[in-house]
């Protein structure tokens, strides 16, 4: 009969344990545009699935990417928060089994015999022992532990898709700042070559001059130009230094100088990526991360609904109690304990029915940053493909245009030395070329940087093949 009876409720509870309070997540139907704009022809899919950087062609440029995987300070810390996720989870889910502890207690007690009159039979003072197992379990019938568990582990889950949202960041933002410093360096290699070549020009004015052949005006024209060159030098020297600096950032190194591989123009340029939209969804991970979000809040909905029904509770205790230790474990100094403890909210003050509200709120505020989310990645993509398509119209006109000045700055210094025309014209070649050659420089990096940003805004399984050096990284250190 006890038997049955204990079958019975185990049942009942495994039945009742099956309720759960609040909406079961189903992913909000979002509208996704077919296809991108500005998408070029020989775009490919399954670049989203290859370690792109190494396309670039420089191995110095492979190092720098995975030396900043291994040793990033900002992954590091993101690594450490998602194992600190990965806990939580282990702490909620604690409260769904018993809760055992073991009690041990040894002492001495001396009673007051002033006002009472001392037992008959009871030592005064007296020793005490005390030995016990206790054991206490809520039974989760509306499912409120569940919910916190399923909570925090879309938490755990959200906060790892930060993670991997970093090691994106943090990859893409090394080989966007080790072009930019191959630029700096073709820029530095510019201005140094026209002020050499304005130095030449300004020594032979000044010998005309000597000879009477030319006018101090043309002298100082000539200077003019050669200081404008010398001032650029030191600026761009400047930005190589910050530029050196937040590579040795990224890459977990102090400050200092930063090897080079390629020049700019060695560099190759990655296949430009090209992903379904509809994709997009399952490969950002900052969309995964708003998402996981709107699952916690909606998990959280069900664990504050639970608190209006009552709370049941089971706790029990075994032991022993003895003045004498040697006496602990016999048969007469047995304890037990048993209880069963029914908890039912009456008036809380509007707690409840606050934190539902609350509860609630937070789920819709959720979707709304996740609807945000996905539109936001939409018109990144967007951006980055407009972005690398308009960079490329530029730079072939940037092309051209250096090409015509290079050839009206050498034809103005001909009709100079011939004598047809002033040196002003000349002058005025050269302040047309020098600052065009600089932005030709700063554009051939920002063509190859947009397809950096084009594979930043789509993510992909490239992130997974990164991932995999973080771990290992990490492991070892």
């Amino acid at each position: 009969m006890k038997a049955a009876w204990i079958g019975v409720v185990g049942v009942t509870v495994a039945v009742l344990g099956g309720c759960m309070m609040g909406p079961d997540y189903r992913r909000p139907g979002l509208p996704v545009p077919e296809t991108y704009r500005f998408l070029p022809e020989d775009a490919s899919l399954q670049a989203l699935d290859s370690r792109w950087w190494e396309d670039f062609g420089d191995p110095v440029l492979n190092g720098m990417v995975e030396e900043a995987i291994a040793n990033n300070r900002d992954l590091r810390a993101a690594l450490a928060n998602s194992e600190k996720a990965a806990a939580a989870i282990m702490l909620a889910r604690s409260d769904l089994f018993p809760q055992i502890s073991i009690n041990a207690k040894t002492g001495r007690e001396q009673l007051s015999e002033r006002d009472a009159e001392p037992l008959i039979g009871v030592p005064n003072p007296q020793n005490g022992r005390q030995a016990s197992i206790g054991a206490s379990w809520e039974i989760d019938l509306w499912g409120r532990i569940r919910r916190l568990t399923e909570s925090a582990e879309a938490d755990a889950r959200s906060v790892e898709q930060a993670r991997r949202a970093a090691l994106l960041s943090v990859v893409a933002n090394v080989v966007t700042r080790y072009i930019d410093l191959l630029a700096l360096d073709e820029q530095l290699a510019i201005a140094r070559n026209t002020s050499d070549n304005y130095a030449e020009s300004l020594r032979i004015i000044e010998l005309q001059f000597k000879y009477g052949v030319t006018s101090q005006m043309t002298v100082a024209q000539a200077a003019s130009q050669y200081e404008t060159a010398q001032s650029r030098i030191p600026q761009i020297r400047h930005s190589i230094t910050q530029t050196e600096n937040a590579l040795n950032i990224l890459m977990g190194r102090n400050p200092g100088p930063v090897m080079r591989g390629s020049s700019l123009n060695q560099l190759k340029s990655p296949v430009v990526p090209a992903d379904l939209p509809s994709r997009l969804l399952l490969r950002r991970p900052d969309i995964l991360a708003a998402e996981q979000d709107l699952v916690s809040a909606n998990a959280m909905i069900g664990a504050t609904r639970a608190l209006y029904f009552p709370t049941i509770s089971l706790t029990g205790a075994f032991g022993s109690s003895s003045e004498s230790l040697k006496n602990l474990w016999k048969g007469d100094a047995k304890t037990w304990s048993f209880a069963g403890v029914v908890t039912m909210p009456v008036f809380q003050g509007g707690s409840i029915y606050a934190q539902v509200r609350q509860a609630e709120a937070g789920q819709r505020a959720a979707l709304a940053k996740y609807e945000a989310a996905v539109q936001s990645a939409f018109a990144d993509v967007d951006n980055a493909l407009s972005l690398r398509e308009r960079v490329n119209e530029q730079l072939e006109k940037e092309i051209r245009l250096v090409s015509q000045l290079s050839d009206y700055s050498r034809l103005a210094k001909l009709q100079y030395d011939e004598g047809y025309s002033a040196y002003s014209v000349v002058l005025q070649a050269d302040q047309s070329l020098f600052p065009r050659q600089l932005t030709l420089a700063q554009l051939k990096a920002s063509s190859l940087s947009s397809v950096v940003g084009l594979y930043k805004s789509l993510g992909g399984g490239w992130i997974d093949l990164a991932d995999r050096k973080t771990l290992v990284g990490q492991e070892d250190g």
